[in-house]
């Protein structure tokens, strides 16, 4: 197969001229649209060039989008599930033929390492291969002679057109939690990636159309939040998928509600890891460094706060600031990085401005992720310097009072805790108005038994520090970082993107026994 206007693996840190600039267009009833208005600059994070620009869509364009789909819905509702499926399973063959590209396409826009771009595509891959076995997840319930001579059943129908609105930080798994069950289910759906690495939606919509599925099933309108509010207001749009910041998962799902819509909507996070005294040192410490800098900490489940319990706080911050200042900072395609650059120049400036309000507000910083150690300057890479770069950072005497604390820093920013029992800790986690995830390192089965019933979080790890649950159980927090009823995929993902219908029958005898009036009952 042959996908233009995507970067190959050696050319993801080249600067093309302003001239060369290609646009990132929509996908609309199974062909690439030109834009017609705006249009935003897409980067390369490593090198802080432009590399492509991207379509903004409008009213009118979201408009388009989902006549496609809606017109598309009759058919694709028709369809068995089991063809439905087929096309997915071709799908998934494609995705895994082609994870390196997707995975280059990715660290070029997001900026991640490739290894943690293949690891997303291997997770949305998961998901697909769970949405390919629809046929199974979509049999209803049967009660045969409900009452006398009375049956009743239940099945799920698909609701229309369905649309997702997904983050930069996982531009390909984050969509696959949506449109693969979205359509194994009957649906029809449109995508509205972020404008910050909107590549990958383009790639895997081309791998959608070379596995069979028709045209209009599956549309792209890349854009702000004009094409949100576009999506939001459309009467055609019967449910809206979102992964995002907590305030804007409350309005989308706020103004759902308005229109009776279905909302789904995933907000802001602040994860702790709870280190108890008896916890393995050198496992924590390997725990803490790869989910609080892993991504460059632009990850929803990244650890953000170690509540170090007891003395175990004296015996692990020497070593999370050796390992801090060793972490291995490059270009998301060499193949020794650990950690690549910011998404954007303006993430930068407010990861740095939330350093810069740690230190005022009287936390320890123990190592500066805006100063390179070695000279003495400002941060960057040789040979990258106009990246946006950030090295990690670690703070400790953090207090729950402070904005570093308070607040979803999206960086690689760890807030050291220091609490004197396990009750502390735990009505600290508690405490904090976000409850998407949560892990805690302990060698006692007692201690981790009560935690995890005690701690009022969604996602809980054991000795795991980024407790993300496969394809078939659901992803979802608690609190305030989730809006709506329902977790993404798994079988709360079907239980979304359909609707109940319960259906009785009966077959009476051919002679009329007369009008009843009572409420009918089991007989």
């Amino acid at each position: 197969m042959v996908v233009s206007s995507f970067p190959s693996r050696s050319a993801a840190a080249a600067a093309p001229s302003a001239a060369a600039l290609d646009i990132v267009q929509h996908w609309i009833g199974g062909r690439l649209t030109k834009a017609q208005g705006r249009t935003l600059e897409v980067f390369n994070p490593a090198s802080g060039q432009v590399a492509r620009r991207v379509a903004m869509a409008s009213n009118d364009e979201v408009g388009n989008a989902v006549a496609s789909a809606q017109a598309a819905f009759p058919a694709w509702a028709d369809t068995p599930p089991i063809r439905r499926a087929r096309v997915l399973a071709t799908f998934l063959n494609l995705l895994n033929e082609h994870r390196d590209e997707l995975a280059a396409i990715i660290t070029s826009e997001h900026g991640k390492v490739l290894t943690d771009a293949q690891g997303e595509v291997t997770r949305g891959v998961e998901t697909v291969e769970f949405a390919c076995g629809i046929a199974h997840l979509l049999k209803g319930n049967f009660t045969d002679q409900v009452s006398t001579g009375l049956d009743n059943w239940t099945l799920r129908q698909p609701l229309g057109v369905v649309a997702g609105v997904t983050p930069f930080n996982f531009p390909c798994m984050v969509p696959c939690w949506m449109f693969p069950l979205a359509i194994a289910c009957g649906n029809t759906f449109v995508l509205k990636p972020s404008e910050r690495d909107p590549s990958a939606s383009l790639f895997m919509a081309r791998l959608l159309e070379q596995a069979g599925l028709p045209a209009g099933v599956f549309n792209v309108v890349q854009g702000d939040k004009v094409a949100v509010d576009a999506l939001l207001d459309h009467p055609d749009v019967k449910a809206l998928s979102f992964v995002g910041s907590t305030p804007i998962a409350h309005y989308i799902y706020q103004r759902s509600a308005q229109l009776g819509k279905r909302a789904q909507a995933l907000g802001g996070a602040k994860n702790h890891m709870v280190v108890m005294p008896d916890a393995d040192l050198d496992q924590s410490v390997d725990a803490l460094i790869g989910a609080a800098y892993g991504s460059a900490g632009e990850r929803c489940m990244a650890i953000s706060v170690a509540v170090l319990v007891g003395d175990v706080a004296d015996q692990i911050i020497p070593k999370l600031a050796e390992r801090t200042r060793q972490l291995k900072i490059a270009n998301g395609m060499d193949p020794g990085a650990e950690m690549g650059p910011i998404v954007t120049r303006q993430a930068l400036e407010r990861i740095r401005a939330y350093i810069d309000d740690g230190v005022a507000s009287g936390a320890q910083l123990v190592v500066d992720g805006r100063v390179d150690p070695k000279t003495g300057r400002a941060f960057t890479v040789p040979g990258y310097e106009s990246g946006f770069w950030l090295g990690g950072t670690l703070f400790d005497q953090v207090t729950a009072q402070m904005r570093i604390y308070r607040e979803e820093i999206f960086g690689p920013v760890l807030s050291c805790v220091r609490v004197k029992d396990f009750t502390e800790a735990v009505n600290l986690v508690n405490s904090h108005e976000l409850g998407n995830g949560v892990a805690c390192y302990t060698r006692d089965g007692n201690v981790a038994r009560e935690f995890g019933r005690r701690i009022q979080v969604g996602m809980v790890g054991i000795n795991v520090p980024i407790p993300v649950p496969m394809a078939w159980h659901g992803f979802g927090g608690w609190k305030k970082s989730l809006f709506g009823d329902m977790h993404a995929y798994g079988e709360e993902g079907v239980r979304f993107y359909t609707r109940q219908k319960s259906i009785m029958q009966r077959w009476p005898e051919s002679t009329s026994k007369g009008a009843e009036f009572i409420m009918p009952t089991a007989k």
